[in-house]
């Protein structure tokens, strides 16, 4: 096996870092959601009950989607110009905006806060996923997409350590300040992380082609409409399933008699675990894909997160004491939302090096903007039903449509990163 050079061991653990304070603040939201909204609300004209702090939250989370879903420029940006500064770039961005949602005094400055983190937030996994698999040498770029998925659910882990000491203790906009962490990680990037060589040989022959364009081209189009189809499904199932899980165990706890401080901390305790499925999922991609193929593995993942799905939402949240059921099945719904590591080691091999970043950034973008308008229904769902099991627990009906799409995609099991 290849030696990692100091070069890209520092590039790793950057990009690596750099997803898991994405992972961070992204959560952060989740788990402040209810706390946040419930002052707010009332401070924006807006009944502050619990059924209307899911619809609005839902509506809130769409919004974060959409600027998620925009987040697609970081590509084309990447190719032209660079990995790694167009990294610092996407960082910087999320860091400032997650932040600045502690000054938040109403909804829709909530809202703008986390509509331009979101923004900065898509682009990392893109850019992260783009530069590993161009910098590590071929024996060991399959293992470093697997690792560096793991980052984002390490994220979720300490998004959950804090709440359980920081916003039990401080409140919501201690959290968020917390999310200006990367801020330091942005300029480290700048200073320190060398450019993939792959990029470097590439640069001449991105400037002379529109990527954006390109991935559509003959050669390419059917790959890129599959893959973003194939987003869409793990974006939908899982977000619905992983924003809604703290406000749910939340729900639980307090049926059971606990207090709204004990609540929260359960709610920490769940999505650590959680977090601790996932990373292990991840772990396990590329030793499975490598077996499998990266079909059969995704297809794997997706039937996991159908039943998981089903079973936390749609069965457990309604039994008379559900929360241990509940809190135990996140752990497997956890392990199974693992599959994102397989787009972090598929998607680099399907597209060559001047449009890579580009494919990368549009195919996870597009199912964020679907996932925005699913979560913007799901709100309407939630309210009119009364209650946010039965609705989340329909997502597991998008998995059951993805391993109807997972045959048309291209195998790429045994073929070398194309240049």
């Amino acid at each position: 096996m290849t030696k990692l050079t100091q070069d890209q061991r520092r590039g790793f653990w950057a990009a690596w870092t750099g997803w898991t304070l994405d992972g961070m603040d992204s959560f952060i939201y989740a788990l402040v959601l209810s706390g946040a909204l419930t002052e707010l609300l009332p401070k924006s004209g807006m009944n502050g009950g619990p059924a209307n702090v899911a619809f609005i939250g839902s509506i809130l989370f769409a919004l974060f989607l959409v600027g998620w879903g925009l987040s697609s420029i970081w590509g084309p940006v990447a190719d032209r110009f660079g990995r790694t500064r167009t990294l610092a770039a996407s960082v910087l961005m999320y860091a400032v905006f997650t932040g600045a949602a502690a000054l938040a005094q109403n909804v829709w400055e909530l809202g703008t806060f986390r509509f331009l983190a979101g923004v900065g937030i898509g682009g990392e996994w893109a850019l992260a996923g783009t530069y590993v698999a161009e910098a590590w040498p071929e024996d060991r770029r399959k293992m470093g997409a697997g690792y560096l998925q793991t980052g984002y659910y390490t994220g979720f882990f300490l998004a959950a350590a804090l709440n359980y000491t920081v916003g039990a203790r401080y409140g919501w906009r201690a959290m968020f300040l917390c999310g200006l962490v990367p801020v330091v990680l942005s300029l480290y990037i700048v200073f320190k992380v060398k450019e993939p060589e792959r990029w470097t040989k590439a640069a001449p022959q991105a400037k002379r082609v529109s990527p954006l364009l390109e991935i559509f081209s003959t050669h390419y189009r059917r790959r890129t409409l599959v893959n973003a189809a194939l987003l869409t499904v793990s974006i939908v199932g899982l977000w619905a399933g992983a924003v809604y899980e703290p406000t749910a165990i939340i729900q639980l706890a307090k049926k059971a008699g606990m207090t709204q401080g004990e609540a929260v901390r359960i709610a920490s305790m769940g999505t650590g675990l959680l977090s601790i499925g996932t990373i292990l999922g991840c772990v396990l991609v590329p030793p499975m894909s490598e077996r499998w193929g990266r079909r059969s593995a995704l297809a794997l993942y997706f039937a996991g997160m159908a039943i998981c799905i089903y079973l936390s939402f749609g069965w457990a949240f309604y039994l008379a004491d559900g929360l241990t059921t509940f809190i135990v099945l996140l752990f497997f719904l956890g392990f199974f939302g693992g599959n994102f590591a397989v787009y972090s080691l598929w998607l680099p091999e399907q597209y060559g090096t001047p449009v890579r970043a580009t494919a990368f950034a549009f195919t996870t973008s597009f199912g964020r903007l679907i996932g925005a308008g699913v979560n913007f229904l799901l709100g309407w769902a939630i309210r009119d039903y009364g209650s946010l099991g039965v609705p989340v627990a329909w997502t597991a009906v998008a998995f059951l449509l993805g391993l109807a799409v997972i045959p048309l995609a291209l195998e790429t099991r045994g073929q070398p990163l194309p240049e």
